[in-house]
């Protein structure tokens, strides 16, 4: 039984790994379209210097054979999906990155890797999954499993989230 406990306690760490790196992958995407780390947003063409985080993408990275490309296509260069996006990308990181207010990272995260995954089908490799589904599966797993590598314990002694349990 002991040999039971220990794989369980291993794998929830094993989870919280997944999860802070996931966090991670947001953060830099958040941080990469804010400043032009070089990555996949070159020097000079990101945020701060104007340009939209998601006008190269929904111009560009669409599937044109997608159903929803037109739809995708003419969300480009708006200021209000330029704004989601970027919080979005903030916001889902850092929940992830320190364990809280997962349950919201989980629904704001799914919307957006669904809508990410729509705007690519039909898929290239695999006709129904891809990495934006797996990371939604994730923030999930790790929403409803336990927060070990957290700051859940400080974070639910905070008046706000003891009202509001769903901002675990």
């Amino acid at each position: 039984m002991a040999r039971k406990s220990s794989a369980n306690k291993d794998a929830w760490y094993v989870l919280a790994a997944a999860r802070i790196m996931l966090g991670w992958v947001f953060l830099w995407a958040f941080l990469d379209k804010l400043i032009g780390l070089g990555m996949s947003t070159r020097g000079g063409h990101a945020w701060i210097n104007g340009v939209s985080p998601t006008e190269g993408f929904l111009q560009h990275g669409v599937n044109p054979d997608s159903p929803l490309a037109s739809f995708f296509t003419g969300l480009a260069g708006s200021v209000v999906i330029d704004w989601l996006f970027m919080v979005g990308l903030l916001g889902i990181g850092i929940a992830l990155i320190l364990g809280i207010g997962l349950r919201i990272a989980a629904v704001a995260g799914t919307v957006l890797m669904v809508m990410l995954w729509a705007a690519e089908n039909p898929l290239e490799n695999n006709p129904f999954i891809d990495e934006h589904i797996i990371y939604a599966m994730v923030m999930w797993l790790a929403a409803l499993g336990q927060t070990e590598w957290s700051v859940m314990d400080w974070w639910r002694k905070h008046k706000l989230v003891k009202k509001n349990p769903w901002l675990w």
